[in-house]
Protein backbone atom coordinates (compact mmCIF):
# COMPACT_ATOMS: atom_id res chain seq x y z
CA UNK A 1 0.00 0.00 0.00
CA UNK A 2 1.51 3.38 -1.16
CA UNK A 3 0.12 6.87 0.41
CA UNK A 4 -1.93 9.03 -1.75
CA UNK A 5 -3.14 12.86 -0.90
CA UNK A 6 -5.67 14.34 -2.94
CA UNK A 7 -7.36 17.61 -2.22
CA UNK A 8 -7.98 21.45 -2.84
CA UNK A 9 -7.33 24.42 -0.60
CA UNK A 10 -8.05 28.25 -0.69
CA UNK A 11 -4.07 27.84 -2.54
CA UNK A 12 -5.38 26.24 -5.45
CA UNK A 13 -9.63 27.01 -5.73
CA UNK A 14 -11.93 29.50 -5.01
CA UNK A 15 -14.59 29.12 -1.95
CA UNK A 16 -17.19 28.17 -4.54
CA UNK A 17 -15.18 25.12 -5.38
CA UNK A 18 -14.38 24.52 -1.61
CA UNK A 19 -18.43 24.44 -1.33
CA UNK A 20 -18.96 21.53 -4.02
CA UNK A 21 -16.28 19.78 -2.45
CA UNK A 22 -17.33 20.14 1.90
CA UNK A 23 -18.16 17.06 3.63
CA UNK A 24 -20.44 18.21 6.27
CA UNK A 25 -20.14 16.27 9.43
CA UNK A 26 -23.69 14.29 9.07
CA UNK A 27 -22.21 13.23 5.67
CA UNK A 28 -18.68 12.18 6.91
CA UNK A 29 -18.90 8.78 7.64
CA UNK A 30 -20.67 7.47 4.48
CA UNK A 31 -18.57 9.50 2.61
CA UNK A 32 -15.54 7.58 4.49
CA UNK A 33 -17.66 4.32 4.20
CA UNK A 34 -17.66 5.34 0.15
CA UNK A 35 -13.97 5.67 -0.08
CA UNK A 36 -12.97 2.44 1.36
CA UNK A 37 -15.09 0.61 -0.54
CA UNK A 38 -13.35 1.28 -3.61
CA UNK A 39 -11.67 -1.39 -5.07
CA UNK A 40 -7.74 0.42 -4.72
CA UNK A 41 -8.54 2.19 -1.79
CA UNK A 42 -7.96 0.39 1.57
CA UNK A 43 -7.97 3.22 4.40
CA UNK A 44 -9.08 6.76 4.17
CA UNK A 45 -8.74 9.89 6.54
CA UNK A 46 -11.19 13.18 5.33
CA UNK A 47 -10.35 16.30 6.33
CA UNK A 48 -13.19 19.04 5.09
CA UNK A 49 -12.17 22.72 6.55
CA UNK A 50 -13.44 26.02 5.80
CA UNK A 51 -9.94 26.33 3.83
CA UNK A 52 -9.16 22.80 2.86
CA UNK A 53 -10.82 19.43 1.76
CA UNK A 54 -8.00 16.06 2.01
CA UNK A 55 -8.28 12.97 1.16
CA UNK A 56 -5.65 11.10 2.79
CA UNK A 57 -5.69 7.36 1.89
CA UNK A 58 -3.62 4.08 1.37
CA UNK A 59 -4.02 3.11 -1.96
CA UNK A 60 -3.10 -0.18 -3.92
CA UNK A 61 -2.05 1.99 -7.16
CA UNK A 62 -1.70 5.50 -8.01
CA UNK A 63 -3.50 5.86 -11.39
CA UNK A 64 -6.57 3.21 -9.80
CA UNK A 65 -6.31 5.29 -6.68
CA UNK A 66 -6.65 8.82 -8.05
CA UNK A 67 -9.52 7.92 -10.14
CA UNK A 68 -11.32 5.72 -7.30
CA UNK A 69 -11.14 9.15 -4.64
CA UNK A 70 -12.08 11.70 -7.82
CA UNK A 71 -14.73 9.91 -7.92
CA UNK A 72 -15.97 9.62 -4.61
CA UNK A 73 -15.18 13.54 -4.37
CA UNK A 74 -17.53 13.98 -7.74
CA UNK A 75 -20.53 12.04 -6.28
CA UNK A 76 -20.05 14.44 -2.99
CA UNK A 77 -19.59 17.36 -5.22
CA UNK A 78 -22.80 16.66 -7.67
CA UNK A 79 -20.43 17.28 -10.43
CA UNK A 80 -18.31 15.64 -13.03
CA UNK A 81 -14.43 15.55 -12.13
CA UNK A 82 -13.34 17.64 -14.99
CA UNK A 83 -15.69 20.49 -13.03
CA UNK A 84 -13.05 20.55 -10.11
CA UNK A 85 -9.88 18.83 -11.31
CA UNK A 86 -7.90 22.07 -12.54
CA UNK A 87 -7.97 22.94 -8.67
CA UNK A 88 -6.76 19.64 -7.03
CA UNK A 89 -3.60 19.07 -6.04
CA UNK A 90 -2.22 15.68 -6.05
CA UNK A 91 0.73 13.74 -3.98
CA UNK A 92 2.17 10.42 -4.02
CA UNK A 93 4.12 8.55 -1.69
CA UNK A 94 7.09 10.81 -0.02
CA UNK A 95 5.67 13.83 -1.31
CA UNK A 96 2.43 12.41 0.90
CA UNK A 97 3.63 12.29 3.52
CA UNK A 98 5.51 15.50 3.78
CA UNK A 99 2.28 17.52 2.21
CA UNK A 100 0.60 15.68 5.54
CA UNK A 101 3.71 16.88 7.71
CA UNK A 102 3.57 20.60 6.44
CA UNK A 103 -0.28 20.84 7.12
CA UNK A 104 0.37 19.90 10.80
CA UNK A 105 3.19 22.46 11.42
CA UNK A 106 1.19 25.02 10.16
CA UNK A 107 3.06 25.53 7.01
CA UNK A 108 0.70 25.08 4.60
CA UNK A 109 -2.08 27.05 6.28
CA UNK A 110 -3.14 30.92 5.22
CA UNK A 111 -2.51 32.22 8.36
CA UNK A 112 1.16 30.17 8.87
CA UNK A 113 1.73 29.11 11.97
CA UNK A 114 -1.58 28.97 13.29
CA UNK A 115 -2.54 25.82 15.27
CA UNK A 116 -6.26 25.31 14.89
CA UNK A 117 -5.26 22.98 12.31
CA UNK A 118 -3.86 20.53 14.82
CA UNK A 119 -7.31 20.19 16.35
CA UNK A 120 -8.79 19.87 12.84
CA UNK A 121 -6.53 17.03 11.99
CA UNK A 122 -7.14 15.17 15.03
CA UNK A 123 -10.78 15.31 14.80
CA UNK A 124 -10.38 13.97 11.08
CA UNK A 125 -8.09 10.94 12.31
CA UNK A 126 -10.96 10.58 15.25
CA UNK A 127 -14.06 10.10 12.95
CA UNK A 128 -11.54 7.75 10.65
CA UNK A 129 -10.76 5.68 13.54
CA UNK A 130 -14.63 5.62 14.59
CA UNK A 131 -15.37 4.95 10.94
CA UNK A 132 -13.43 1.73 10.79
CA UNK A 133 -11.70 3.42 7.68
CA UNK A 134 -7.75 4.14 9.45
CA UNK A 135 -5.90 0.90 9.06
CA UNK A 136 -2.25 0.41 9.98
CA UNK A 137 -0.49 3.02 7.78
CA UNK A 138 -3.13 6.31 8.33
CA UNK A 139 -2.79 5.50 12.32
CA UNK A 140 0.28 5.75 12.06
CA UNK A 141 0.66 8.72 9.52
CA UNK A 142 -1.83 10.83 11.48
CA UNK A 143 -0.09 10.03 14.61
CA UNK A 144 3.24 10.78 13.48
CA UNK A 145 1.51 14.28 11.92
CA UNK A 146 0.00 15.37 15.11
CA UNK A 147 3.34 14.32 16.71
CA UNK A 148 5.31 16.74 14.16
CA UNK A 149 3.20 19.66 14.52
CA UNK A 150 3.09 20.03 18.26
CA UNK A 151 7.29 19.48 17.78
CA UNK A 152 7.01 22.67 15.19
CA UNK A 153 5.35 24.88 17.51
CA UNK A 154 6.89 23.73 20.80
CA UNK A 155 10.60 24.12 19.17
CA UNK A 156 10.38 27.36 17.19
CA UNK A 157 8.07 30.43 17.08
CA UNK A 158 6.51 30.18 14.56
CA UNK A 159 3.63 30.31 16.51
CA UNK A 160 4.54 33.36 18.09
CA UNK A 161 2.17 35.90 16.86
CA UNK A 162 -0.46 33.53 18.28
CA UNK A 163 -2.28 34.23 14.83
CA UNK A 164 -5.23 31.98 13.82
CA UNK A 165 -7.88 32.65 10.96
CA UNK A 166 -9.89 34.12 13.44
CA UNK A 167 -7.17 36.88 14.82
CA UNK A 168 -6.30 37.51 11.22
CA UNK A 169 -9.43 38.03 10.17
CA UNK A 170 -10.37 40.43 12.94
CA UNK A 171 -7.23 42.69 11.94
CA UNK A 172 -8.49 43.00 8.49
CA UNK A 173 -11.92 44.32 10.20
CA UNK A 174 -9.99 47.14 12.26
CA UNK A 175 -8.80 47.76 8.91
CA UNK A 176 -12.02 48.36 8.01
CA UNK A 177 -12.80 50.05 11.55
CA UNK A 178 -10.63 52.97 12.11
CA UNK A 179 -8.01 50.33 13.24
CA UNK A 180 -9.30 49.35 16.92
CA UNK A 181 -12.23 46.86 17.47
CA UNK A 182 -12.56 48.17 21.23
CA UNK A 183 -16.09 49.20 22.41
CA UNK A 184 -17.51 48.13 18.96
CA UNK A 185 -20.44 45.69 19.03
CA UNK A 186 -19.75 42.73 17.73
CA UNK A 187 -22.38 39.51 17.00
CA UNK A 188 -21.09 35.89 16.35
CA UNK A 189 -23.20 33.12 14.44
CA UNK A 190 -22.90 29.73 15.37
CA UNK A 191 -21.74 28.01 18.46
CA UNK A 192 -19.00 25.21 17.14
CA UNK A 193 -15.72 25.13 17.69
CA UNK A 194 -15.00 28.31 15.06
CA UNK A 195 -17.58 30.51 16.84
CA UNK A 196 -15.99 29.83 19.93
CA UNK A 197 -12.54 30.83 18.88
CA UNK A 198 -14.79 34.07 17.41
CA UNK A 199 -16.07 34.71 20.87
CA UNK A 200 -13.02 34.22 22.89
CA UNK A 201 -10.87 36.34 20.67
CA UNK A 202 -13.48 39.50 20.30
CA UNK A 203 -13.50 39.23 24.24
CA UNK A 204 -9.73 39.54 24.19
CA UNK A 205 -9.73 42.51 21.64
CA UNK A 206 -12.58 44.62 23.96
CA UNK A 207 -15.15 44.32 21.79
CA UNK A 208 -18.64 44.60 23.11
CA UNK A 209 -21.38 43.93 23.88
CA UNK A 210 -20.47 40.51 22.33
CA UNK A 211 -23.73 38.76 21.22
CA UNK A 212 -24.02 34.90 20.49
CA UNK A 213 -26.80 32.93 18.33
CA UNK A 214 -26.85 29.31 17.16
CA UNK A 215 -30.00 27.13 15.87
CA UNK A 216 -29.75 25.26 19.27
CA UNK A 217 -30.21 27.98 21.74
CA UNK A 218 -28.79 26.01 24.76
CA UNK A 219 -25.55 26.12 22.89
CA UNK A 220 -25.62 29.92 22.34
CA UNK A 221 -26.06 30.66 26.26
CA UNK A 222 -23.62 28.22 27.58
CA UNK A 223 -21.33 29.74 25.39
CA UNK A 224 -21.95 33.18 26.14
CA UNK A 225 -22.23 32.61 30.03
CA UNK A 226 -18.44 31.79 29.44
CA UNK A 227 -17.68 35.09 28.05
CA UNK A 228 -20.15 37.17 29.60
CA UNK A 229 -21.92 37.54 26.07
CA UNK A 230 -26.01 37.72 25.68
CA UNK A 231 -27.28 34.65 23.78
CA UNK A 232 -30.60 35.54 21.30
CA UNK A 233 -32.78 33.11 19.45
CA UNK A 234 -31.85 32.81 15.69
CA UNK A 235 -34.98 33.99 14.95
CA UNK A 236 -33.99 37.30 16.42
CA UNK A 237 -31.07 37.24 13.99
CA UNK A 238 -32.37 40.53 11.86
CA UNK A 239 -32.59 42.68 14.93
CA UNK A 240 -29.22 41.64 16.55
CA UNK A 241 -27.36 42.60 13.22
CA UNK A 242 -28.98 45.79 13.49
CA UNK A 243 -26.83 46.68 16.75
CA UNK A 244 -23.53 45.50 15.67
CA UNK A 245 -20.87 46.79 13.54
CA UNK A 246 -19.02 43.47 13.39
CA UNK A 247 -20.65 39.79 12.43
CA UNK A 248 -18.76 36.74 12.63
CA UNK A 249 -20.42 33.97 10.33
CA UNK A 250 -19.05 30.41 11.24
CA UNK A 251 -21.81 27.82 11.44
CA UNK A 252 -21.93 24.08 9.73
CA UNK A 253 -25.34 25.32 7.77
CA UNK A 254 -25.28 24.08 3.95
CA UNK A 255 -27.03 27.31 3.26
CA UNK A 256 -26.45 31.03 3.58
CA UNK A 257 -27.50 32.42 6.84
CA UNK A 258 -26.62 35.97 6.45
CA UNK A 259 -29.12 36.43 2.90
CA UNK A 260 -29.65 39.28 0.74
CA UNK A 261 -32.78 39.76 2.28
CA UNK A 262 -32.09 39.19 6.19
CA UNK A 263 -29.07 41.43 5.59
CA UNK A 264 -31.48 44.14 4.04
CA UNK A 265 -33.98 44.25 6.85
CA UNK A 266 -31.03 44.64 9.11
CA UNK A 267 -29.70 47.80 7.53
CA UNK A 268 -32.80 49.15 7.07
CA UNK A 269 -33.01 49.37 10.59
CA UNK A 270 -29.22 50.11 11.26
CA UNK A 271 -28.00 53.64 11.36
CA UNK A 272 -26.05 54.46 8.64
CA UNK A 273 -23.70 56.75 10.69
CA UNK A 274 -22.36 53.74 12.03
CA UNK A 275 -20.21 53.45 9.40
CA UNK A 276 -20.03 49.69 7.47
CA UNK A 277 -21.56 46.43 8.94
CA UNK A 278 -18.84 43.61 8.67
CA UNK A 279 -19.42 41.08 7.49
CA UNK A 280 -17.11 37.84 8.43
CA UNK A 281 -17.65 34.81 7.20
CA UNK A 282 -15.42 31.56 7.70
CA UNK A 283 -17.40 29.48 6.87
CA UNK A 284 -17.46 26.28 3.70
CA UNK A 285 -20.16 26.10 2.85
CA UNK A 286 -20.65 29.71 2.77
CA UNK A 287 -22.91 31.42 5.76
CA UNK A 288 -23.02 34.58 3.81
CA UNK A 289 -24.66 34.62 0.25
CA UNK A 290 -22.56 35.91 -2.14
CA UNK A 291 -24.85 38.42 -3.30
CA UNK A 292 -24.68 40.28 -0.04
CA UNK A 293 -21.03 41.84 -0.97
CA UNK A 294 -23.21 43.99 -3.17
CA UNK A 295 -25.32 45.85 -0.78
CA UNK A 296 -24.54 49.50 0.26
CA UNK A 297 -23.19 49.78 3.92
CA UNK A 298 -22.01 46.06 3.90
CA UNK A 299 -18.10 44.98 3.62
CA UNK A 300 -17.68 40.94 3.33
CA UNK A 301 -14.08 39.36 4.47
CA UNK A 302 -14.66 35.83 3.28
CA UNK A 303 -11.68 33.05 2.11
CA UNK A 304 -11.35 34.38 -0.96
CA UNK A 305 -10.68 37.66 0.43
CA UNK A 306 -8.37 36.64 3.05
CA UNK A 307 -6.24 34.71 0.95
CA UNK A 308 -5.33 37.82 -1.08
CA UNK A 309 -4.88 40.41 1.50
CA UNK A 310 -2.79 37.66 3.50
CA UNK A 311 0.65 37.59 1.86
CA UNK A 312 2.73 37.96 5.65
CA UNK A 313 3.65 35.10 6.93
CA UNK A 314 6.18 34.79 10.58
CA UNK A 315 9.61 35.03 10.71
CA UNK A 316 11.53 33.42 7.49
CA UNK A 317 13.75 31.93 10.10
CA UNK A 318 11.02 30.62 12.20
CA UNK A 319 9.49 28.75 8.80
CA UNK A 320 12.76 27.46 7.93
CA UNK A 321 13.80 25.87 10.75
CA UNK A 322 9.97 24.42 10.72
CA UNK A 323 10.85 23.13 7.04
CA UNK A 324 13.45 21.19 8.31
CA UNK A 325 11.59 19.85 11.44
CA UNK A 326 9.29 18.90 8.74
CA UNK A 327 12.42 17.13 6.36
CA UNK A 328 13.95 15.08 8.83
CA UNK A 329 10.40 13.37 10.19
CA UNK A 330 9.31 12.88 6.84
CA UNK A 331 12.73 10.69 6.35
CA UNK A 332 12.35 9.28 9.96
CA UNK A 333 8.75 7.80 9.05
CA UNK A 334 10.14 7.09 5.37
CA UNK A 335 12.68 5.00 7.09
CA UNK A 336 9.89 3.46 9.60
CA UNK A 337 7.84 2.61 6.92
CA UNK A 338 10.43 0.60 4.63
CA UNK A 339 11.00 -1.34 7.72
CA UNK A 340 8.02 -1.66 8.78
CA UNK A 341 7.43 -3.25 5.53
CA UNK A 342 10.12 -5.91 5.35
CA UNK A 343 9.09 -6.37 8.83
CA UNK A 344 6.14 -9.40 8.30
CA UNK A 345 8.42 -10.60 5.49
CA UNK A 346 10.90 -11.70 8.04
CA UNK A 347 8.94 -13.13 9.87
CA UNK A 348 6.97 -15.40 7.30
CA UNK A 349 10.25 -16.36 6.06
CA UNK A 350 11.56 -17.48 9.59
CA UNK A 351 7.78 -19.24 9.82
CA UNK A 352 8.07 -20.77 6.89
CA UNK A 353 11.77 -22.07 7.88
CA UNK A 354 10.24 -23.25 11.19
CA UNK A 355 7.63 -25.16 9.26
CA UNK A 356 10.41 -27.33 7.00
CA UNK A 357 11.84 -27.41 10.33
CA UNK A 358 9.29 -29.25 12.05
CA UNK A 359 7.80 -31.53 8.77
CA UNK A 360 11.51 -33.16 8.35
CA UNK A 361 12.13 -33.73 11.92
CA UNK A 362 8.94 -35.46 11.68
CA UNK A 363 10.03 -37.59 8.91
CA UNK A 364 12.60 -38.36 11.21
CA UNK A 365 10.99 -39.61 14.04
CA UNK A 366 9.26 -42.47 11.38
CA UNK A 367 12.20 -43.38 10.15
CA UNK A 368 14.26 -43.98 13.21
CA UNK A 369 11.79 -44.62 15.98
CA UNK A 370 14.76 -46.00 18.11
CA UNK A 371 15.85 -42.75 18.65
CA UNK A 372 15.52 -42.04 22.53
CA UNK A 373 13.91 -38.50 23.35
CA UNK A 374 17.24 -37.12 24.03
CA UNK A 375 18.60 -37.69 21.17
CA UNK A 376 15.30 -36.50 19.09
CA UNK A 377 15.61 -33.12 20.77
CA UNK A 378 19.86 -32.93 20.08
CA UNK A 379 18.58 -33.31 16.80
CA UNK A 380 16.17 -30.61 17.25
CA UNK A 381 18.30 -28.52 18.73
CA UNK A 382 21.12 -28.85 15.96
CA UNK A 383 18.41 -28.22 13.34
CA UNK A 384 17.09 -25.42 14.58
CA UNK A 385 20.27 -23.50 15.42
CA UNK A 386 21.62 -24.26 11.87
CA UNK A 387 18.55 -23.01 10.59
CA UNK A 388 18.74 -19.67 12.51
CA UNK A 389 22.32 -19.01 11.72
CA UNK A 390 21.87 -19.37 7.95
CA UNK A 391 19.06 -16.88 7.89
CA UNK A 392 20.75 -14.71 10.60
CA UNK A 393 23.02 -12.54 8.51
CA UNK A 394 20.69 -12.07 5.31
CA UNK A 395 17.63 -11.05 7.81
CA UNK A 396 19.81 -8.41 9.12
CA UNK A 397 21.05 -7.61 6.05
CA UNK A 398 17.86 -7.23 4.49
CA UNK A 399 15.98 -4.78 7.44
CA UNK A 400 19.35 -2.37 7.35
CA UNK A 401 18.97 -2.54 3.76
CA UNK A 402 15.25 -1.91 3.86
CA UNK A 403 15.45 1.11 5.41
CA UNK A 404 16.95 2.98 2.64
CA UNK A 405 15.33 4.34 -0.01
CA UNK A 406 13.84 1.48 -2.58
CA UNK A 407 14.13 -0.62 0.23
CA UNK A 408 10.51 -2.06 -0.89
CA UNK A 409 12.42 -3.92 -3.49
CA UNK A 410 14.27 -6.40 -0.81
CA UNK A 411 10.59 -7.49 0.88
CA UNK A 412 9.20 -7.70 -2.30
CA UNK A 413 12.47 -9.95 -3.52
CA UNK A 414 12.15 -12.44 -0.53
CA UNK A 415 7.97 -13.02 -0.79
CA UNK A 416 9.01 -13.90 -4.64
CA UNK A 417 12.07 -16.13 -4.07
CA UNK A 418 10.39 -17.95 -1.04
CA UNK A 419 6.61 -18.11 -2.26
CA UNK A 420 5.66 -16.38 0.89
CA UNK A 421 2.28 -15.00 2.03
CA UNK A 422 1.95 -12.12 3.84
CA UNK A 423 -1.00 -11.47 5.62
CA UNK A 424 -2.20 -7.85 5.60
CA UNK A 425 -1.98 -6.04 9.04
CA UNK A 426 -4.17 -3.32 10.62
CA UNK A 427 -3.11 -2.66 14.13
CA UNK A 428 -5.35 -0.02 15.71
CA UNK A 429 -3.72 2.79 18.50
CA UNK A 430 -5.90 5.55 20.45
CA UNK A 431 -6.14 8.66 19.00
CA UNK A 432 -3.53 10.64 20.76
CA UNK A 433 -4.40 14.04 22.57
CA UNK A 434 -3.79 17.23 21.17
CA UNK A 435 -2.87 20.02 23.78
CA UNK A 436 -3.25 23.03 21.68
CA UNK A 437 -6.79 22.67 19.44
CA UNK A 438 -7.03 26.50 18.98
CA UNK A 439 -6.50 27.39 15.51
CA UNK A 440 0.96 24.86 -4.95
CA UNK A 441 -0.94 25.05 -6.67
CA UNK A 442 -1.08 21.53 -9.06
CA UNK A 443 -3.67 19.41 -11.23
CA UNK A 444 -3.01 15.59 -12.29
CA UNK A 445 0.11 15.32 -13.75
CA UNK A 446 2.38 17.46 -10.97
CA UNK A 447 5.87 16.22 -10.32
CA UNK A 448 4.63 14.78 -7.19
CA UNK A 449 3.24 11.39 -8.91
CA UNK A 450 4.86 8.75 -10.40
CA UNK A 451 5.53 8.62 -13.98
CA UNK A 452 4.16 5.13 -14.20
CA UNK A 453 1.99 2.47 -12.96
CA UNK A 454 0.57 -0.98 -13.22
CA UNK A 455 -2.24 -0.44 -11.39
CA UNK A 456 -3.34 -4.41 -11.38
CA UNK A 457 -6.31 -4.35 -9.19
CA UNK A 458 -6.07 -5.69 -5.98
CA UNK A 459 -6.39 -9.50 -5.04
CA UNK A 460 -7.27 -11.36 -1.94
CA UNK A 461 -8.29 -9.49 1.37
CA UNK A 462 -7.61 -6.21 0.14
CA UNK A 463 -9.93 -3.59 -0.27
Amino acid sequence: MKLLVVGASYRTAPVATLEQLAVAPADLTRTLDRLVAQPYVAEAVLVSTCNRVEVYAAVSGFHGGLGDVCAVLAEQAGAPPAAFASHLYVHYDSAAVDHVFRVAAGLDSMVVGEAQILGQLRDAYHWASGADTAGRLLHELMQQALRVGKRAHAETGIDRAGQSVVTAALDLTAELLDGDLAGRPALVVGAGAMGALSLATLSRRAAGPLTVTNRGAERAVRLAESYGANAVPIAGLVPALSTVDIVVAATAATEPVLTVDVVTRALDRRDPDRGPLVLLDLAVPRDVAPEVAGLPGVEVIDIDRMAALLADGPAAADAAEVGRIVTAEVEAFLSWLRGADVAPTVAALRGRADDVVTAELRRLAQRRPDFSDDQRAEVARTVHRVVQRLLHQPTVKVRQLAAEPGGDQYAALLRELFDLEVPQTSGVDAVPDVVDTVDGRGSFGVADVPATDTDQPPTGGER
